[in-house]
């Protein structure tokens, strides 16, 4: 049976335990997902999930829009937009989104980061504390940062190019001795296809006027929120190029390209 068919059945098992009277998972420790990666690596981006559904699963999080226009950051409940333009803009609900990910922020570990340079010492410094790397987490820094880097695509037009061809055009930001919060999830190597393994980190500023998926970012001290999250849930689209599109393709090269 192929892999991704064989996770995809697991995670639907953990899933329906989640939701079922009595599973496994409170309602504040599932993660949900609005469709994958994978599909909207290859351009599926036509939004058919409102954010008035998605604010009913979660409180924090992550994601983009309609025709990929823009960045999304939920934080305490409330969503934002930042769009190519680098302003943050309060999200209408009766927008949609073709690819999420949400849950109810609750802190169950934190950990202490000292002197991380960039990303890759974040993730390093990080990942020796994690307690397991066969979980999802939903992370939170609240703080001053020395440099943060972000990006937003600007809104496509049809036909969709692929994500990758999309981002050749994003808009970076860079931000110095910024005070706000990074939010983002931390998905394990087992979830590749669905969501991105590892770390994926939006921004947005203490006046929730600015910010953006995350490219690089300096941490000099901080304490980062970890929130534990053994409930997955999922929500595919039902029409569209979503029943079309070859979702059986390794595309870990061309997620790490629109990564950087």
């Amino acid at each position: 049976m192929n892999g991704k068919y064989t996770i995809l059945g697991a995670l639907l098992c953990i899933m329906a335990l989640a939701l079922l009277p009595g599973g496994v998972c409170a309602d504040d420790d599932v993660l949900f997902q609005v469709s994958t990666i994978d599909a909207l690596l290859q351009g599926v981006f036509d939004g058919f999930y409102s954010f008035d559904d998605l604010k009913t699963h979660g409180d924090f999080g992550i994601g983009t829009f309609d025709s990929l226009d823009g960045e999304m950051i939920a934080l305490d409940g409330d969503y934002y937009q930042v769009k190519a333009d680098g302003v943050a803009y309060p999200v209408q609900g009766n927008t949609t989104t073709p690819f999420s990910t949400v849950t109810y922020f609750q802190a169950d570990q934190t950990i202490a980061i000292q002197n991380a340079s960039n990303f890759t010492e974040l993730s390093r410094q990080l990942d020796e504390k994690l307690p397991s790397i066969n979980m999802f987490y939903a992370i939170r820094v609240d703080g001053t940062f020395p440099y943060i880097k972000t990006r937003s695509i600007p809104k496509q037009e049809k036909p969709y190019p692929r994500l990758a061809d999309a981002s050749k055009n994003q808009s970076v930001f860079e931000l110095y001795n910024t005070t706000g919060t990074v939010v983002g999830v931390w998905a394990p190597e087992f979830a590749k296809g669905l969501n991105v393994a590892g770390y994926h980190l939006h921004f947005i500023t203490a006046d929730r006027k600015a910010g953006g998926h995350i490219l690089d970012l300096q941490v000099d001290d901080a304490q980062v929120n970890v929130d534990i999250t053994p409930g997955f849930a999922m929500q595919l689209p039902t029409t569209g190029n979503f029943y079309k599109v070859d979702l059986t393709q390794d595309l870990q090269s061309e997620l790490e390209k629109v990564e950087k």
